[in-house]
This record gives structure tokens, sequence and C-alpha cells, in this order.
């Protein structure tokens, strides 16, 4: 067998946020050609897909595929069910909040792993992130080097031993405001970026993720242009 190599370019699971738009900059500079993978499950905020849309044509990449998945009849999450409420503040240690999609990060990624070794893609990147991660079993380290290891055992590139591909979370160390920072140096388009859960044209500015997008603005010291004057 010979030795094992990872590919050229990347993949990049692009939602919209401010995580997965910082994912798709670094990507755009370590591994390119880079495409984006967005995926319309169910959410009640589908408002996400006109922003990814918006910060994959800022970085130019080779291709950005827009999927309809409705999944949401399948996976019970205040994300997919719109009568149910949406917490207005992040979860306690060691409880896993209502916005937790079951197997979301799964699906993407089994979707995201044939997509890249249907191209010849070396990596995956997705802005799964540990220190503000509200709790998400599926954005844990040992969770995504598992999925690392599935994909070496679930594909021909793996089982031939002709190329691995990667999954890359380079945010997963990171608190919000250092991805701001980051992102910012970047020249992610921040006022193109869409966190809130509840959709709208508008953030609600009360949900968790508007909570904890605009602490990790204020703690980067830096203005959120998404976020409208007065709020």
């Amino acid at each position: 067998m010979s030795r094992t190599r990872s590919g050229r370019g990347s993949v990049v699971l692009l939602s919209g946020g401010v995580d997965s738009a910082t994912c798709l900059a670094i990507a755009s500079r370590s591994s390119p050609p880079v495409h984006a993978l967005t995926v319309g499950y169910g959410q009640r905020h589908l408002r996400e897909l006109r922003a990814a849309r918006a910060v994959a044509r800022r970085f130019g990449v080779a291709r950005h595929l827009v999927l309809d998945l409705p999944l949401a009849p399948l996976l019970d999450s205040a994300l997919t069910r719109p009568h149910r409420r949406l917490p207005a503040s992040e979860p306690r240690p060691g409880t896993i909040p209502s916005t937790y999609v079951p197997a979301r990060n799964t699906i993407l990624l089994a979707l995201a792993l044939g997509y890249a070794e249907s191209h010849r893609l070396g990596s995956i990147y997705l802005g799964a992130n540990a220190v503000d991660y509200s709790g998400y079993p599926d954005c844990r380290g040992p969770y995504l080097r598992s999925f690392e290891r599935t994909a070496r055992l679930a594909t021909k590139a793996g089982v031939l031993g002709r190329r691995t591909i990667r999954i890359r979370a380079p945010l997963l160390r990171l608190s919000k405001a250092e991805i701001v920072q980051l992102g910012t140096r970047l020249g992610v388009p921040w006022a193109q970026t869409w966190s809130c859960y509840a959709g709208g044209r508008v953030p609600c500015g009360r949900c968790a993720s508007c909570r904890i997008r605009s602490r990790g603005f204020r703690d980067a010291g830096i203005r959120d242009p998404a976020t409208p004057r007065g709020s």
C-alpha cells in the first residue's frame, strides 16, 4: 500500500455565520481551490442561506453548492420546530440546549465527505468550536477526530491508501472574541453574515446565538456592523 497523502483543495461547510465565514477565509488562504457547501435542512433561520451566498461571493469560491435537504420533519430541535421557544441564554455547563439538532454535523460532514472525494479535495473545513460551542456534542475534538478516522475507513481513496481527507476545525479552541479578531484580519464581511436563530429581516438580539455573537464582538473591541444602530 502506498503512503497516504492529503489532496489539494477544500470544501467548507458554510452556514453564513461568524464561525463558518471565518473558516472560509482561512481555507481561501490555506487550501485553495475552495468549494463551499451550504445546506438548507429546514432550519427556521433560512435567512442564513442568503448570508452564505454573499460570503461565498466575497471570497470568490470555485463553486458554491446550496443544497435543499428538508430534514426538519426528522430532526427534533428548536431550530426545526418554529412553535418551540428559542433559548435566550447560554446553557448551563453539562447541559445540551434545545437548539441542538440531532446528528446535524454528522449529516453535513457525510455530505461534505462525499463531495470532497468526488472532486478530489483534500480537506473539509467546518466552524466547530469547543469554547463557545453551546454544549453541542458534535462540536468537540474527539468527535471530529473520530469522523476523520471514519472517513479513512469509508472512502475508496482512504481504503486504497492513495489519499486521506482531513477534517479541519481551525476555530476549535478559540473564543468568540478571538474568532472575531481573526476574521477581521482576514477580511470577513461581517455585515453580510447572519447568526440569529429567529430569522427575520434583522437580528432579534435576544436569542442565545445573538447574545453569543454580541458578546464576542464586544470582547474583541470591534463594532458588529450587522447590528442595527441603537441595539
